[in-house]
């Protein structure tokens, strides 16, 4: 279980709505794509769920990443375990920000990556079951 602090529970009382998103479906995907584990965001969603405070997921869409089918799939899956969830997002990935690590002398690690269009986002609502 995730803990949550008491400032952070206080805050959450008082809250109408937490917009969630969830990086990756998959650990290690979620891993490889953000450095991180998404075994946090996974379980706070769930404390969110229990508390029956309304959620909106919001996932973007990065082409050959974050729109396999499978992972997809398991995102719907978690997602139907969540009694709070009243809307799920997806949000088209873009390429926008990448002057900004150029500026910085980073690597950008999405470099060949292309944006997400309308029909990227059309696929994954179907398997998502979302309109």
């Amino acid at each position: 279980m995730v803990y949550i602090s008491d400032d952070i529970k206080k805050l959450l009382d008082l809250t109408d709505l937490v917009l969630l998103d969830i990086k990756h479906i998959d650990d290690k995907k979620c891993k490889d794509l953000v450095g991180k584990s998404n075994k946090l965001e996974l379980e706070f969603a769930k404390y969110l769920s229990n508390k029956n405070i309304p959620i909106w997921i919001r996932q973007v869409i990065i082409p050959g990443i974050t729109d396999e089918v499978e992972d997809l799939l398991k995102l719907k899956d978690f997602i139907s375990t969540l009694k709070s969830v009243q809307k799920v997002e997806l949000l088209p990935y873009h390429d926008m920000g990448k002057y900004k690590w150029k500026n910085l002398n980073c690597k950008y690690e999405l470099e060949n990556i292309r944006p997400a269009n309308e029909e990227d986002i059309e696929k994954a609502k179907k398997v998502l079951g979302i309109s």
